[in-house]
C-alpha cells in the first residue's frame, strides 16, 4: 500500500502570522478566485505535487486568499474589507498593489513583508525553483 500522500495545511493568514510568532517561516499566499481555472490547475498540478507539499511544509506556512471573499480579516490591528468598486477584498488589492491576476503567489518573509509576487500559474518544476531560491533568502 502506498504511503498517504502528505498534503498541505492550508491556513488563514492571521493562523500562519499567529504561528510565526511562536515559529517564524516564510509565508506563501494562493491568491486566487473561485471562476479562476488557472487557479484550479495550479491547485492540482502545483500545490498537489509531492516535492512542492514538502518543501512548503518545510519552509514555508501556506495560506489560500479568495482575492474575492465578503468577510473582513483583521491583521496586526488593521481590518480589511471587501471593495465593491474593485470587486475584490482589499487585502488582496494591498498584496498584489492592484495588480489583480489569478492566480498570484505573493511571498512574505518571516517579518510579513512582501519578497516577491509572482502573477500567474507556475509550472511545477519552475515553482519548485522558486520555492529554493527563496526558502534560502
Amino acid at each position: 500500500m502506498a504511503a498517504p500522500a502528505v498534503k498541505l495545511e492550508w491556513l488563514t493568514l492571521e493562523q500562519a502570522i499567529q504561528k510565526s510568532k511562536t515559529k517564524p517561516k516564510k509565508i506563501l499566499v494562493d491568491v486566487y478566485t473561485d471562476w479562476c481555472g488557472w487557479c484550479k490547475k495550479m491547485d492540482k498540478q502545483v500545490y498537489q505535487n509531492p516535492d512542492i507539499v514538502k518543501k512548503l511544509n518545510q519552509d514555508f506556512y501556506v495560506v489560500k486568499l479568495n482575492a474575492e471573499q465578503r468577510q473582513t480579516i483583521t491583521l496586526q490591528g488593521r481590518t480589511y474589507k471587501y471593495l465593491e468598486k474593485y470587486r475584490a477584498h482589499e487585502l488582496a488589492l494591498a498584496l498584489l498593489k492592484g495588480q489583480m491576476s489569478y492566480p498570484s503567489t505573493v511571498f512574505l518573509n518571516e517579518k510579513q513583508q512582501v519578497m516577491e509576487r509572482v502573477p500567474g500559474f507556475i509550472p511545477a518544476k519552475d515553482f519548485l525553483r522558486a520555492l529554493a531560491y527563496l526558502a534560502g533568502k
